[in-house]
Order: C-alpha cells, then structure tokens, then sequence
C-alpha cells in the first residue's frame, strides 16, 4: 500500500462513525472490535452490579431458600458478655438431670391438666402469686390443698378469707396473698369473664402480680414468650457471671439488661434453667463452686 493509501485510510477512520464513505473491507472491522469491546464492558459492569447486590442482599438477609433451621438472624454489633455461650452451654449439663425443685414443682406443674382451659390458666396465675417468696414446695403444698376443694374463681371467691388463709399457709407473706388473691379473682370474673389476660400490661396491674408472674404466666398459660422472667435465682446469678453491663440491684433492672443482649429465642429456657441451677449449685449462701463447671469462667468465683 503506498502512502497515499495510508493517508486516506488515516483520514477514513478519522471521521468516525457517523461518516458515510466507509468503505466496507478492512476500514469495517476495528468498528465492529470496539462496537463489542464496548458491549463487553458494559455487559461486565452490569454483571459486577449485580453481583454487588446479591452479596449486599445476602450480607443482611438471607432469602427463603438459604434459610435453614441452624441459620442464626444476624444481630446487630453490641455488647455481650465474655464467655456467655460456654458459660451457658456448662449450665445445661449441670441441669441436664432435671432434678431440682422447678423441674418438679414450678407453676407449670402445679395446675389441673384436666381442667378446662380457662381454669388451668387461672390455677397457673394463682401458684405464681403464691410463689413469691416461698420455695416451691410450699406453693406445690399450697396448691394441692386449694385443688382438693375445687380451684376456680367462683370457688376462692365463695371462700372465707379465714378458710383460704389456712389452705395457703406457710406460704410467705401469705395474710397479703389472701387479699390480693380474692381481690385479683373478682377482678378476673367481672373484666375477663373469669380468664387471666392475656398480656403483660393488664397482667401486672392486677393486685398482686408482678412482671416475673406476669412473663411467667404469659409462656406457661398462654404460650407467649414475652419477656425474660427474672426472679432472685436469676438476678443473683446473671450479676456473678456478669451477664449484666454494671451491677444491677433488682430483678426488673436484671431484666432489662438480660433483653438488651441475650437472644431471644433463648428467653423461655433462661428462668428455669438459671432456678434450678441457683437452686442446687449457685446458692444465695456458700455456693458450691468447687462443683461448678464454670468456676474458672465465673469472675464470682475468681480466688475461692
């Protein structure tokens, strides 16, 4: 090709696109190259999003057909406390027997199975205002006595407050239980039609309950976990483990620490677990921490 050539091939590519006098040899085809380097890179960038997205996608959110039943839901970042899940994971087989006292005689063993429902309910209620301070034995004793006479709300409020504060004695504080309990069942027949309610808000302002009956009663009566039920068992032993930011110094305040960071699928296990393990092994007084698997794991235990 002479120089001629070459300039005018120059000058014919020069034009671009948009000129008319291509010729259709060899001037065609780098248009067609860069038409499809074009394409290609285009056709990548578009792939690169999409593929951005599915990873952002995934990142939060797992669609229905990767969610599995060992699939935890992604929490947000926060604080938790060192060494939870051994911690608990120890606690579990100190308990794997089921021995202690609320295995046995915990409310959701102290009702009627017979009953209707709407009475099995108000049994449950009522052995959870009767266990308030007093161990399970005695609200166990309590509430078999008060069944031998037919428990209803119709039949305690047909009982003399005499009668009703002998069938419940020794329970503790067991004069004030006569009257909350007389005056929560007149409550139950003229607002529920003799049921308990079924939240927590209503449950807590009936006389005599308080929010560790009332989550209580909402997981074994209504089989809704509501809440964490944090009793002393639970508040002592959540603030020797430092399951708890700070120090807490009451139940309710144990709860609101415990609901911040312990997974909720865990909340209907904690009470009892933690109750019997606060009844057998992490006593209010002499612990038995040289029995504890968690010994060199509980800060309570550091240096006995």
């Amino acid at each position: 090709m002479n120089a001629a050539s070459v300039r005018m091939v120059t000058r014919s590519r020069s034009r671009g696109s948009g000129s008319r006098q291509r010729a259709v040899g060899e001037e065609a085809a780098p248009l067609q190259r860069g038409e499809a380097a074009a394409e290609r890179r285009k056709s990548h960038s578009c792939v690169k999003r999409q593929q951005k997205a599915q990873r952002l996608n995934v990142a939060y959110e797992a669609s229905d057909g990767e969610k599995g039943e060992n699939t935890e839901p992604l929490r947000a970042p926060g604080w938790e406390p060192q060494d939870w899940r051994q911690q608990l994971a120890n606690i579990r087989t100190m308990r794997s027997g089921k021995d202690a006292p609320v295995d046995q005689l915990g409310a959701e063993h102290c009702y009627d199975p017979s009953a209707p429902p709407k009475v099995r309910r108000y049994q449950v209620l009522l052995s959870l205002m009767l266990s308030s301070q007093t161990k399970d034995q005695v609200t166990a004793g309590a509430m078999q006595r008060l069944r031998a006479r037919g428990l209803t709300v119709d039949s305690i409020l047909q009982t003399d407050d005499s009668t009703l504060g002998m069938l419940i004695y020794p329970v503790g504080f067991w004069r004030n239980k006569v009257k909350y309990i007389k005056q929560t069942s007149a409550i139950l027949q003229q607002r529920y039609d003799g049921d308990i309610p079924a939240s927590v808000a209503e449950l807590v302002a009936l006389p005599g309950v308080g929010p560790k009956m009332a989550h209580l009663a909402m997981a074994v009566a209504w089989g809704t976990v509501s809440g964490i039920a944090v009793d002393t068992h639970v508040h002592r032993i959540a603030n020797r483990l430092r399951w708890t930011k700070k120090t807490t110094k009451s139940p309710e305040e144990t709860r609101t620490a415990l609901e911040e960071w312990l997974p909720r699928e865990l909340w209907r296990e904690i009470n009892g677990l933690l109750v019997g393990f606060g009844q057998q092994t992490c006593l209010p007084v002499r612990p038995r921490c040289q029995a504890c698997l968690n010994r060199a794991l509980c800060p309570a235990a550091q240096g006995l």
